[in-house]
């Protein structure tokens, strides 16, 4: 989506590691309408596939949840990474690698908000390894529900992430694709 991509270009920083920083628009302050325009596309994408619910992990994939979500009117569940005392009663729990955490954490659902009866559609800011949409998959398999597809954002594929998600017969939708970066600030999208 070339929307997406021109404003990587434009706002888009290259940090150490690897790490694409998009914060000014996408993941920490939120520019609202750029987020909408995302949404209208993943709805675009994914109209006809029966989803009635959205999934995603906390925190910077909920507004862009919540924008989808209002194109398709279904509720947003959000994974959480950190077990508070307002989850109680029967959850799913699965094990997520963070590389911007450096290491491994619990992402949990409370089992009341995805039923044997959903078809869901995961949503997400970025994929790289994907390591926390196998945690999300892992939590919708363990229900007993269906998987509609993946809609990312920014997907960097030369991680192999997208590869894997795919593997699975899965579809995935992501927006931008980076084949590429370096630490001078190239970024290279591919087709």
């Amino acid at each position: 989506m070339k929307v997406v991509e021109d404003r990587v270009l434009a706002d888009g920083k290259i940090g150490e590691g690897d790490v694409l920083k998009v914060d000014s628009f996408l993941n920490h302050q939120i520019d609202i309408g750029f987020l909408c325009e995302v949404g209208r596309e993943f709805h675009r994408l994914f109209c006809n596939c029966g989803v009635n619910k959205i999934l995603t992990i906390e925190a910077s994939g909920i507004g862009i949840a919540c924008m989808t979500a209002q194109f398709f009117n279904v509720p947003v569940v959000f994974a959480k990474k950190t077990k508070t005392v307002n989850i109680y009663g029967d959850v799913y729990t699965a094990k997520a690698l963070s590389y911007t955490r450096d290491g491994y954490y619990d992402v949990t659902v409370a089992k009341e908000f995805i039923t044997q009866s959903d078809n869901v559609l995961i949503i997400d800011d970025f994929l790289a390894k994907g390591n926390a949409l196998r945690a999300l998959i892992s939590l919708i398999y363990g229900a007993g529900a269906k998987i509609a597809g993946v809609g990312i954002v920014i997907e960097k594929i030369y991680q192999g992430g997208g590869d894997y998600i795919k593997s699975l017969g899965i579809r995935l939708e992501s927006l931008a694709k980076i084949s590429s970066m370096d630490k001078t600030g190239g970024v290279c999208f591919a087709e």
